[in-house]
């Protein structure tokens, strides 16, 4: 089942973008309806996380109006009340483009005052700079790929029971896909994704696992239900010991969003993919 989105959001209407700084344009969408579809309450949620956006196109000026460019990861934890829409967030962003600021710290500060004040929890962001060391070089998800996998696939609808598991076999593994596809539930264009799951118990079987993923091609949903979707589908069929879900999805907008799910892990080391 689809998260409905709310009617005055910002994506797929027509927007003027702000030249001057405006944290009104931020727009919060309530995790509630997503997370009620699928049985949980946001008092006993079955799983930890953090959703990791990285923003390419992050500009501001210095106190002297000397453009400063770097690029940013933003992470808005999963307990949140509220995620960010993406469009919202990037006309935000935008509107800082012509903003001057003493100092990066006080431009970080500020940032994280607004999303956090949207999100109705703490948001953090990190900066990084062109001759950064640090900054993010090309990886892939860790585990095993499933994608040469044969498969045969006849409609591409939402079917979590094509997820079976074997109880005589146990097993510890990590497990990945590059075929992940959904559709924004408002302006209905492709999102496309990668997926890692990693898990304890019993073995799921792979081509059925990769199979439920291509199932994801047709269904309009956010990024950040899709991968609580997969992780309750995942709990629910499999009955794993523990369980980790983390996608990370392609760039829009000069936007990408990269959902964490798991019962037992850390988010691992931010990586970023050959598409991203």
């Amino acid at each position: 089942m689809s998260a409905s989105a709310p009617k005055d959001i910002l994506l797929g209407q027509h927007t003027d973008y702000p030249t001057q700084y405006s944290p009104e344009v931020l727009c919060p969408i309530s995790r509630t309806e997503g997370r009620t579809a699928l049985g949980l309450s946001p008092d006993a949620l079955p799983f930890d996380g953090v959703d990791v956006w990285t923003h390419y196109e992050v500009s501001w000026l210095d106190q002297n109006g000397k453009p400063v460019v770097a690029m940013a990861e933003i992470r808005v934890p999963a307990i949140s009340p509220c995620l960010i829409e993406s469009k919202s967030l990037k006309l935000y962003f935008n509107s800082l483009n012509f903003e001057r600021f003493p100092s990066s710290a006080a431009f970080v500060c500020r940032v994280e005052e607004d999303l956090s004040r949207v999100a109705g929890s703490p948001v953090a962001l990190h900066l990084f700079y062109p001759d950064d060391p640090s900054v993010l070089g090309m990886g892939r998800l860790p585990g095993v790929c499933l994608d040469d996998l044969p498969l045969t696939c006849d409609e591409f609808v939402l079917n979590p029971a094509l997820l079976v598991a074997n109880p005589a076999r146990q097993v510890s593994e990590t497990l990945n896909t590059n075929l992940l596809r959904s559709l924004c539930p408002v302006t209905h264009q492709p999102d496309w994704g990668s997926v890692m799951i990693q898990y304890e118990g019993a073995a799921i079987d792979h081509a059925a696992l990769l199979g439920y993923i291509v199932s994801y091609r047709n269904h309009p949903d956010f990024h950040e239900h899709c991968v609580e979707s997969i992780f309750m589908d995942i709990l629910r069929q499999c009955q794993p010991e523990s369980l980790t879900v983390y996608a990370r999805y392609t760039r829009r907008g000069g936007l990408d969003i990269n959902p964490f799910r798991s019962n037992v892990a850390a988010l691992p080391s931010t990586v970023r993919l050959f598409r991203q």
